[in-house]
C-alpha cells in the first residue's frame, strides 16, 4: 500500500555528511524529498550543531562526531544512518535519551573486506612490499627465498562474525587451513575450527587476521606479550579497529625479526581529511602494507551501503520501522489501511502504555492496531488510529508523562 507522510516531504531536511554515495541522495529524490544536502567531507562539532538544527535526517559515516552537545541541538532530527560498519561515533545513551533512531550498516561491505585481506595475506607471505620497493629502487631482487604458498598454511581469525567467516570460506577454498577465536560459541563454516585461547590461535597461524570490534575488552588485545606467541615469522592483518593493536610493540617484534609481515588498515588515531599529515610507528618498516581505513572502500560496498542505510531510514521516516536500530527498540509493522499511524516514543518507566490507552479512550479515540517494544531504557509504541480523530490524539499523546517523542507519520 502507498502512503504519502502527513508532514509534507518538501519541509523534510535531509543532511548527508562525508560524501556519502549518491544512491541514498537518489533514494529520497526519488521519493519525492527535495530538501536534500550533501557535504564532502566530516565537519566539526561546532559546525555540526550549525547545521544540525532544522535537519530531520542525518547521514555521516566514520569520521563524524555526534556528540551528546549536537543532539541537544538537533531539536527536529528523527534519525541518523551511518553508512558504515560501527556505530562508535555516535553517543548512544545521548541519541537514545532523545528518542533518535540510530541505524548502519554491518553487513553490507564485507565481501570487499574479505577479498582484500586474502589479497594481503598472498602480497605479505610472498613479500611483494619488499620486493615492490626493491624494484622501484631500480634494484632486481629475484628470488624465492622467504616467499610461500597460502596453500597448507594456517589462517588465524580472531573474531568469526560476518567478515571473519566470510575471510574463512575464501580461505579454505584456497587451500588454507582456517581456526579462529572468539569469546562466543560459534559455528564453524566449512573445516574451520576454533581455538580456547588467544594465545593458542596466534601460535599456530602464519597469517592472523583481526575482526572484533572496538570496545574496552579489545583495547590492545593483540598485546607486546600477545605479539609474544605469535609462531615465528607469522603475519598480522588489522582491517577492523585502530585501539585493538599495540602498534609500538608491533613495530619492535617486526623490527627484531620475529614477525615476517603486516599490513593494518586502522590506527588509534587518523587524520581528518586526505591530504592530511599521517604519521605511525610501521612506516619505512619492510613488509608492512599501510593503508588509510579503506578496507571496505569499494564502489560496489558505498553503492550497497547506500541503498541500505537509506531504505532504513526512509522506511522509519514514512513507516516508523525501526528494524536495525540502536536505539530505539526494534518494530517493523506493514502500514494500515483506513488508519493513521502514530509513533510514541517515552522512557521505560511501568505505567506508560496505560497512560496512553487512557488519553485516548476518555477522549472516544478508537485504537485500529497498537504495539509496544522496550529495551532497558525507553518504550516505542506503534499507535494506529482512527483517521478523523488522529490529529487530536496526536496532541493528547505529547501530554503523557515521560514522553520523549511523539510524531505523525501518515
Amino acid at each position: 500500500m502507498s502512503q504519502e507522510t502527513s508532514y509534507p516531504k518538501e519541509k523534510i531536511n535531509i543532511l548527508f555528511l562525508e560524501n556519502i554515495s549518491d544512491k541514498a541522495v537518489q533514494h529520497f529524490k526519488n521519493n519525492g524529498y527535495v530538501n536534500v544536502k550533501k557535504l564532502g567531507g566530516a565537519v566539526s562539532e561546532e559546525e555540526l550543531i550549525h547545521e544540525i538544527k532544522d535537519v530531520h535526517l542525518l547521514g555521516i559515516r566514520s569520521k563524524t562526531q555526534i556528540t551528546e552537545k549536537v543532539l541537544n541541538a538537533a531539536h527536529k532530527l528523527q534519525a541518523i544512518g551511518c553508512f558504515c560498519i560501527g556505530v562508535n561515533q555516535v553517543n548512544l545513551k545521548a541519541a537514545t535519551k532523545h528518542g533518535v533512531v540510530v541505524f548502519n550498516a554491518p553487513y553490507s561491505n564485507t565481501r570487499s573486506v574479505a577479498e582484500l585481506v586474502i589479497g594481503l595475506s598472498i602480497m605479505l607471505i610472498r613479500r611483494i612490499p619488499d620486493k615492490n620497493k626493491a624494484a622501484h629502487e631500480g634494484i632486481w631482487n629475484k628470488e624465492a627465498k622467504g616467499s610461500f604458498e597460502l596453500r597448507g598454511k594456517t589462517l588465524g581469525l580472531v573474531g568469526y562474525g560476518n567478515i571473519g567467516s566470510q575471510v574463512s570460506v575464501l580461505a579454505e577454498g584456497l587451500g588454507m587451513k582456517v581456526a579462529f577465536y572468539d569469546t562466543e560459541t560459534k559455528l564453524p563454516l566449512g573445516n574451520a575450527h576454533s581455538c580456547s585461547s588467544l594465545e593458542e590461535l596466534v601460535g599456530m597461524a602464519e597469517v592472523v587476521s583481526l575482526h572484533v570490534p572496538e570496545t574496552k575488552q579489545t583495547k590492545n588485545l593483540i598485546s607486546d606479550e600477545i605479539l609474544g606467541h605469535f609462531k615465528k615469522g607469522g603475519i598480522l592483518i588489522n582491517y577492523a579497529r585502530g585501539e585493538v593493536v599495540d602498534l609500538d610493540a608491533l613495530a619492535k617484534h617486526l623490527k627484531a625479526g620475529h614477525l615476517g609481515g603486516a599490513a593494518i588498515d586502522v590506527y588509534p588515531w587518523e587524520p581528518e581529511k586526505n591530504g592530511d599529515r599521517f604519521e605511525s610507528p610501521l612506516q619505512g618498516l619492510s613488509n608492512v602494507i599501510l593503508t588509510p581505513h579503506i578496507g571496505g572502500s569499494t564502489e560496489e560496498a558505498q553503492e550497497n551501503i547506500g541503498e541500505d542505510v537509506s531504505s532504513k531510514l526512509f522506511n522509519y521516516l514514512e513507516k516508523g520501522i525501526t528494524n536495525g536500530s540502536h536505539t530505539v527498540p526494534a518494530i517493523g509493522l506493514p502500514p494500515v489501511e483506513g488508519a493513521h499511524r502514530i509513533l510514541h516514543i517515552h522512557n521505560n518507566v511501568p505505567g506508560v502504555l496505560g497512560a496512553i490507552n487512557t488519553q485516548l479512550y476518555n477522549h472516544n479515540i478508537n485504537i485500529v492496531g497498537q504495539y509496544l517494544k522496550t529495551n532497558e531504557d525507553i518504550g516505542y509504541v506503534v499507535l494506529d488510529v482512527d483517521k478523523a480523530l488522529s490529529k487530536q490524539a496526536l496532541e493528547l499523546l505529547k501530554d503523557v508523562k515521560e514522553t520523549i517523542k511523539v510524531r505523525l507519520v501518515y
